[in-house]
C-alpha cells in the first residue's frame, strides 16, 4: 500500500515550551482515560444495567483497543502526518467520550469505550514523536521526557482522584463527558501550537504485518483480561492465546522477508531499543495493577469512599512527577544506569511496604508511606526507560518507536493485571474458609504486592545487565558530552541513559 507524501510541512516552533505543554496535555488525557473509571465501577454498572462480569469490560474494551492498536497507530502518524494523526485520534477520542457518557445500555458504553481505545491508540505514539521532534537532541529533550514522565503518571493517578470527585458530585456519566472536554481543548491546543509534520515520501505501508500483529495482540490481550474472570484453563482463554502466539510468530517471518516491514530491522540496532521496551514491560506490569488493587484496598478494606479513595491518591502523583523532574539530575550526577536500577529499586521498596497491610490498618500508617516511595521510583523509572526505548532511533520511525515502548508498556500490564488479579483471587478464596472478608482481601492484596516488588527486583537485575551492555558496547557518550550518531542526528540528550 503505497503512500504519497503529505505536504504539510512547516519550519520548528518558535515556542517549544507551548507546544510541549500541548502534546503533554494530550499525553496526560490518554493516562487519565486508562484509571478514570476505576473507582466508578459499581456506579457504572448500576447506571448502564451490566451484568457482574459486565462492569470490568468498561475497563477491558478500553485496554484492549489500546494495546493491540498502538503499532498502528505509530507507524500510520511517521507515515501520514503525526500532528494529523495526533489531531484525528483526539477527535475520535472527544466523540468517543461523548457518546460514552450519554450510553444508556451497557453494549453502547463498551463499544465507545473500545473506540476510545482506538484514539488513544493514535494519540500516544503521535504526541510522543511529535515531543521528540520539537527536542531532537540535547538537555532539553531530557527536560521534555521529564514533563512526560510527570504527566503520564500523574494521569494514572489524577484519574482515580478525579473520577471519585465527579463520580460523588454529578454521577458516572459526567466522567466521560470531562474526558471528551478535555480532548476537545487539548484538539484546540495543539492545532495551535504544534507545527505541522510530513509523512514519508512515498512510504509503503506494512498492511499485512500490520494486520497480523493487530490480531495477535487483540488475542493475547482479550486472552489474558479474559481469564481474570474465566480461569486460565478456560477453552476461550487457551484458544486466544494459542492464536497469539501463532500469529505472533507468523508476524515475525513477515517482518523478516518485508522490505518495508512494520518493525523494521533498522529500529533495533541501537541495542537500546529492546532493552528499553523489555524494562518498560517489566514496570508496566506492576504499574497498571498498583492503580487497579490500590483503590480497592482504600474502599473495600479500609472504607473509604470515591472521593477519600481519589484524594489519597495525590501524594503518589505528587512523588511521580518529583521523581520524574529530576530524574535527568540524578542521570546526569551517577549515571543512567544507576539511575533506573535506583528507581527500581526504590520502587520495589514501597511495594514490599504496601505487602505489609493489615484489615485493621488506615491510610496513614499503610498507605501514605509506600505510596511516595513507588511515586519516586515510578517518575524516574518511566522518565528513563521511555528515553532508553527511543533514543538512536532514526528520525522516520520516531511514532512507531513511541508505538512500540506503550505497546509493551500496555501488554506488559495486561499480563501483570491478569497474573496478579489471578493470584489475589486465589489468595483471597483460601483465606476466605478461615478468616473475615476485609483480612481475606487483604491477604490477596498482600500477595499481589508481594509479587510486584519482586519482579521490579528482577527488573533491577535486568537493568543492570542489559543497559550497561546495551549502551557500553555501542560506545555511546556520558549525557554531558556531545556525541554525534552516524546519522547526523547530534548531541545526546542528557537524559540518555548510560552506565
Amino acid at each position: 500500500m503505497n503512500l504519497a507524501r503529505t505536504q504539510d510541512q512547516a519550519p520548528p516552533t518558535r515556542q517549544p515550551g507551548a507546544a510541549l505543554a500541548a502534546l503533554a496535555a494530550a499525553q496526560f488525557t490518554v493516562m487519565l482515560a486508562t484509571s478514570i473509571v476505576n473507582v466508578a465501577l459499581p456506579q457504572i454498572r448500576a447506571g448502564a444495567n451490566l451484568p457482574a462480569d459486565g462492569a470490568t469490560w468498561v475497563i477491558n474494551a478500553y485496554a484492549l483497543a489500546f494495546g493491540a492498536l498502538l503499532l498502528a497507530g505509530g507507524r500510520a502518524a511517521d507515515l501520514l502526518g503525526r500532528r494529523r494523526v495526533l489531531i484525528a485520534g483526539l477527535a475520535l477520542f472527544a466523540g468517543a467520550s461523548l457518546v460514552a457518557g450519554l450510553a444508556a445500555s451497557g453494549g453502547v458504553l463498551i463499544a465507545a469505550r473500545a473506540v476510545q481505545g482506538l484514539g488513544a491508540a493514535a494519540i500516544a505514539p503521535a504526541a510522543l514523536a511529535l515531543a521528540m521532534d520539537v527536542f531532537p537532541s540535547g538537555p532539553g529533550r531530557g527536560r521534555a521526557l521529564g514533563v512526560w514522565g510527570a504527566v503520564s503518571g500523574a494521569g494514572g493517578a489524577g484519574g482515580v482522584l478525579l473520577g471519585g470527585l465527579l463520580t460523588q458530585a454529578w454521577g458516572w456519566p459526567w466522567i466521560f463527558h470531562s474526558v471528551a472536554l478535555g480532548a476537545v481543548l487539548v484538539l484546540i491546543a495543539v492545532a495551535a501550537l504544534v507545527p505541522r509534520t510530513a509523512g514519508r515520501e512515498y512510504a509503503r505501508f506494512d498492511l499485512l504485518g500490520t494486520a497480523t500483529v493487530t490480531v495477535a495482540l487483540t488475542c493475547l490481550v482479550w486472552g489474558l483480561t479474559a481469564a481474570r474472570g474465566t480461569g486460565w484453563t478456560d477453552v476461550r482463554v487457551l484458544g486466544a492465546l494459542a492464536a497469539a502466539g501463532t500469529l505472533l510468530g507468523v508476524f515475525g517471518v513477515i517482518e523478516i522477508r518485508r522490505p518495508h516491514a512494520l518493525i523494521p530491522p533498522r529500529l533495533m540496532t541501537t541495542g537500546r531499543v529492546a532493552a528499553g521496551n523489555l524494562l518498560m514491560a517489566l514496570l508496566g506490569s506492576v504499574w497498571i495493577a498498583l492503580f487497579f488493587f490500590l483503590p480497592l484496598y482504600q474502599q473495600q478494606v479500609l472504607g473509604m469512599g470515591p472521593l477519600a479513595t481519589g484524594a489519597g491518591q495525590l501524594p503518589l502523583a505528587v512523588a511521580n512527577m518529583l521523581g520524574a523532574a529530576v530524574a535527568p539530575r540524578i542521570s546526569g550526577r551517577i549515571g543512567g544506569t544507576a539511575t533506573v536500577i535506583a528507581a527500581l529499586l526504590t520502587e520495589a521498596a514501597g511495594l514490599l511496604w504496601l505487602s505489609r497491610l493489615s484489615a485493621d490498618g488506615n491510610y496513614l500508617a499503610d498507605v501514605l508511606g509506600p505510596s511516595v516511595l513507588v511515586g519516586l521510583g515510578l517518575g524516574i523509572a518511566f522518565v528513563m526507560l521511555t528515553a532508553l526505548a527511543v533514543d538512536g532511533v532514526p528520525p522516520q520511525d520516531a511514532g512507531l518507536a513511541g508505538g512500540l515502548v506503550n505497546t509493551t508498556r500496555q501488554v506488559g500490564g495486561a499480563i501483570g493485571l491478569a497474573a496478579l488479579a489471578t493470584l489475589a483471587g486465589s489468595v483471597t478464596a483460601h483465606a476466605s474458609t478461615h478468616q473475615p472478608p476485609t483480612e481475606a482481601l487483604s491477604a490477596g492484596y498482600r500477595a499481589a504486592f508481594t509479587v510486584s516488588s519482586a519482579v521490579l527486583a528482577f527488573g533491577a537485575v535486568v537493568a543492570l545487565t542489559l543497559t550497561r551492555r546495551s549502551l557500553t558496547t555501542r560506545g555511546v557518550l556520558p549525557p554531558t558530552a556531545a556525541s554525534t550518531t552516524s546519522s547526523g542526528q547530534g548531541q545526546a540528550a542528557r537524559c540518555t541513559p548510560t552506565g
